[in-house]
Order: C-alpha cells, then structure tokens, then sequence
C-alpha cells in the first residue's frame, strides 16, 4: 500500500486559547487504569486534507494493526470532508483549537480515558501541540509530529491550478499576512513567522507567537503541561520542498543559511514551553524521515506506532542523556 500517493497532506496551522482552558487537575494513573487496552490515539491531519480522506483511514487501520483495540479519532472542523477539507485554509486557529479541546472532552470514550497518544500530520502537529498547551484535557502522554511547522513558515507554497480554495487563500496570504482579517481568517497565515518581519509577527501573530512563548509575558500553563508528555517525537523530511524551512520540524531557527539548533536557542535555555525539561528527561526525540513531505511508507508507521504507541505499561522511556547542541536522536 503506498500512504504516500494518499497522504498528501500539506501545511499546517494553529491557533489562540483563552487562559480559561487551562489544563485541569490531573490524578495520577493508578493500577487499574494500567492494563493491556491501548490508549486511544487522536489524528490531526494538514493543510488541504481532510478526516475522511482514505489515505487518513488506512493509517489509522494501521494503527489498530500494530495495537489491536485501538480507538482511533480522527479531528475535524466538520463533519462533512469537503467543509472540513476548506477548515484546513480558511478558518481561526484559536477557534480550531478551542473546538478540538472541546470535543475531545466531551467525547464519550476519549474522556474517561487516562490520557491519550496524539499523531500530527504536518500542520496537525501544531495544532496538536496547541491542544496539549491549552487544555491537555484528556491528557497526551506521546505526541509524534511528521513535518510539522513547529518554528513557523517563511514562504508560502505554491498551489495546483485546479486547487481554486488553496490559490485562493494564497493570493490573500501573500502582502497581507498581518492584517487582522488575514489572521483571524486564514490558517496558513497564522504560523508565518519571517525573520525579517519578526516585530510584526510578535504584534499580530494569532497563533505561533502565543503557542511558542515568544511574547514577554511567558504563559507558565504551556511550559507546565508540555513537559508532561512522556515523549514528543519530531520527525523532518529529509527532502522537504514544501514546507520552507523544512528544519521547522526540529525547531530550529533559519536565517538565510545559517541555522540555529533548537539546544542552542533561547527558547531551549530559558525554556519556554518545556522542551528543556522533557529533553532532560528523555523525552525529547529528533527524527529524520526519507523523501518529499509526507511521503511516508507504512513501515515508518509501523514501527512508531509500535515504540511510542499502545498500552500505558508498554510506554517506552528514554534514559536521561548529556545535553548536546543540534538536533538528531544523540
């Protein structure tokens, strides 16, 4: 089966919670949550995809494959795909994010759950991210982002002629990525973070800027609940030409053609959603993947599925390890 003539998903984008959303008290898992079921496991897909799309579906069949039981839920802005699909252009990121939350909490299954695995699929990943910053209710012990625009976007992508909703949304993106309308309407937008209009981004941003703690005020609610994942696991294409720069996946910092480590940024050293902690324990893990963007195989599937995926007492744990500049699983 070939996901990568499937999946093509493309970008990916996120959004503001209000302060009110901040994670609950979580009881700790006792003996009786821990038994042979896998968690449930939440897909967000990216730009220009949608919940239904079959390429969607086979993933999470492959995901019950390898963790026989596994409840797959699949987010999404509508129910109807087509609606859902344009939610991937055109829509609030903090809007998006908030009915995520939402939804979630109030699904019959996923919330009585003792917490939840999280896979993000380019601008899913983020989104994904902003889920566990925000409200983590239930809580994600592992979140796997592939592709993901995690230090934001510097150029926006070109669309198919016949992609009228993508060429659409890109026309406005382009001169007018600051305007209040463009930020509060058009996803893309809210993770544009160009080095060179860095002042605006901070200003205007409605997404990136907040979820990343760019801002002077540091929103210890997002430190808190990130470091409480057990593993997030950041994997890049190795030959990504659609997501510009494609070390956004690692978060790192891309200036021309110097590139500035994730360790070796200020982000990292004064931790400011708690990357630093979740390295210091082990629990931050940098991967490369071969090919395009989203050119996956299902043996790269499988094989996360199978480490960071599953039963609560089949968590993996990384061993703590020294603190070393530049990215890669070291």
């Amino acid at each position: 089966m070939a996901i990568s003539k499937q999946l093509k998903l493309l970008l990916t984008s996120g959004s503001l919670i209000a302060a009110a959303l901040a994670s609950p008290v979580q009881k700790p898992l006792n003996d009786d949550d821990i038994d042979d079921t896998p968690l449930p496991l939440v897909i967000w897909h990216g730009l220009g995809d949608s919940y239904s799309a079959a390429g969607l579906r086979e993933v999470g069949a492959l995901a019950d494959a390898i963790n026989p039981g596994t409840l797959v839920y699949f987010i999404r802005m509508d129910d109807d795909g087509s609606r859902d699909r344009s939610a991937t252009f055109l829509g609030n990121v903090t809007e998006q994010v908030a009915k995520a939350c939402a939804d979630i909490a109030a699904h019959p299954i996923l919330s009585t759950a003792p917490a939840i695995d999280a896979l993000g699929f380019s601008q899913g990943g983020q989104f994904l991210r902003g889920y566990i910053e925000r409200c983590n209710n239930p809580p994600v012990r592992n979140l796997v982002t592939f592709g993901s625009q995690h230090n934001g976007i510097s150029a926006f992508r070109d669309c198919p002629w016949s992609d009228w909703v993508c060429r659409g949304a890109m026309a406005l993106l382009k001169g007018n990525a600051w305007t209040q309308f463009v930020q509060s309407r058009l996803v893309p937008a809210q993770y544009y973070r160009n080095l060179d209009e860095y002042e605006q981004y901070l200003e205007h941003s409605n997404f990136l800027a907040d979820i990343n703690n760019e801002r002077m005020f540091k929103n210890r609610t997002y430190r808190e609940n990130l470091a409480k994942l057990e593993n997030l696991v950041l994997y890049m294409f190795e030959d990504d030409t659609t997501v510009v720069p494609k070390e956004t996946a690692w978060f790192e910092e891309v200036n021309g053609t110097e590139i500035t480590p994730l360790r070796a940024r200020k982000m990292y050293s004064e931790d400011w959603i708690g990357l630093r902690e979740l390295d210091r324990k082990g629990g931050l893990h940098f991967r490369t993947a071969p090919g395009d963007h989203m050119q996956l195989t299902d043996q790269l599937l499988n094989e996360t599925f199978a480490e960071f995926f599953g039963p609560i007492k089949k968590a993996k744990k990384s061993a703590p390890r020294p603190l070393m500049l530049g990215g890669g699983d070291l």
